[in-house]
């Protein structure tokens, strides 16, 4: 392995299957780059949905526990064949400033994939392309890291399964100047949907229900895909009963309105789930939710809110522009992230699975329409 001036360098390691829910937990809260969708309770839930988690840890040494790395690998088998998909959600979790470090888990994962026979492996850790939207400003360490991947045989993904880009606000800032900071129009509608008789409490697995029919109803009404209600109601309770999720519901009168579904972790609180009905909404609900959202995060001592999701391409025919304008209205950052790479081990089955297939799939709904 070649190394740069000042680079740490490391003996030749593997990753370690680890079989205990504690070790694996508090080996990925003590990394950078740390994400909730590389959690035991993520993987759990996903286990119930076809995926099997692998969770991996790495190591200075075999009698060391002190960990370099964290990788929550989730194996997809594809039916009637020997082959595999495998996907690392948000991650793998590591100090990517460590060039040395970088590159020998990327040696890991091809290997690993290798190994399990899968067409291709792909990651999509939260590492920064750039900041802002009108005058972008680039980030070195996404620079480089992207050409190391483009250098080993890596390739950007067709198939992004998280948002690429996504809105962050800072708050160490005072409720005072959050506020302050805000567009004038979303203040205003924050302190509207007050005035107007919207209240926000905090929910329980109770009212997981109620949320899952609210956010059917948007999912109708915005025009995007969802999955089977059971598959909501799963992830909910897995993220609340590990104690990293929070409900709270927008009410009028006692009749629920809007609702976000917030996890947490780490120092940071990612607006997840979000849902409304078609009732009330000249009442401004969901500005109100968002604000009581982003003071319990404050409340928690968190420093990052998330509001998980932003358009690709800054533009009103991007799918994302709606919500964009919503969320601009509180006047968070814009990150861009690197977004979703794949190592394709087998590269004419990774173009029949990425290219191919979704094409015919496609024809043959578009014959039945």
């Amino acid at each position: 392995m070649t190394t740069t001036h000042n680079e740490p360098t490391y003996r030749a390691s593997t990753f370690k299957l680890e079989k205990s829910k504690t070790t694996f937990t508090q080996a990925l809260a003590s990394l950078p780059y740390a994400h909730a969708l590389q959690s035991w309770a993520w993987a759990a839930q996903k286990s119930r949905w076809g995926w099997m988690p692998i969770p991996l840890t790495l190591t200075i040494s075999e009698s060391s526990w002190e960990p370099l790395a964290a990788a929550m690998i989730l194996k997809r088998k594809i039916p009637r064949t020997p082959f595999c998909i495998l996907y690392v959600p948000k991650g793998p979790a590591l100090d990517y400033k460590d060039g040395a470090l970088r590159r020998v888990v990327l040696a890991e994962l091809e290997n690993i994939a290798r190994r399990e026979r899968a067409i291709f492996i792909k990651i999509d850790p939260e590492i920064v392309k750039s900041w802002g939207y009108e005058m972008e400003r680039p980030s070195p360490l996404g620079t480089k890291f992207t050409g190391e991947l483009k250098n080993r045989g890596w390739r950007f993904s067709d198939e992004q399964i998280q948002f690429r880009n996504t809105v962050e606000l800072d708050l160490t800032l005072s409720e005072e100047n959050l506020l302050a900071a805000m567009k004038s129009k979303t203040r205003y509608n924050i302190r509207l949907a007050g005035r107007k008789g919207i209240v926000v409490r905090a929910g329980s697995e109770a009212d997981f229900p109620i949320m899952a029919e609210m956010y059917a109803e948007t999912a109708v009404r915005d025009g995007f895909g969802i999955r089977p209600t059971a598959y909501y109601l799963d992830a909910w309770q897995s993220f609340h009963q590990a104690g990293m999720g929070h409900l709270l519901i927008a009410e009028f009168e006692g009749d629920p309105v809007a609702a976000v579904y917030l996890v947490r972790y780490g120092q940071r609180v990612i607006y997840m789930y979000g849902a409304s009905t078609h009732k009330e909404r000249q009442r401004m609900p969901n500005y109100l939710l968002q604000w009581e959202a982003i003071r319990w995060a404050k409340a928690q001592g968190c420093t990052v809110y998330d509001f998980w999701g932003a358009p690709d391409e800054f533009v009103e025919s991007d799918r994302l522009w709606g919500v964009w304008r919503f969320k601009a209205g509180f006047n968070g950052q814009v990150v861009r992230h690197i977004g979703a790479w794949d190592f394709p081990v087998r590269p004419l089955l990774y173009q029949l699975y990425t290219v191919i297939l979704p094409k015919y799939l496609n024809y043959l709904r578009s014959r039945r329409k």
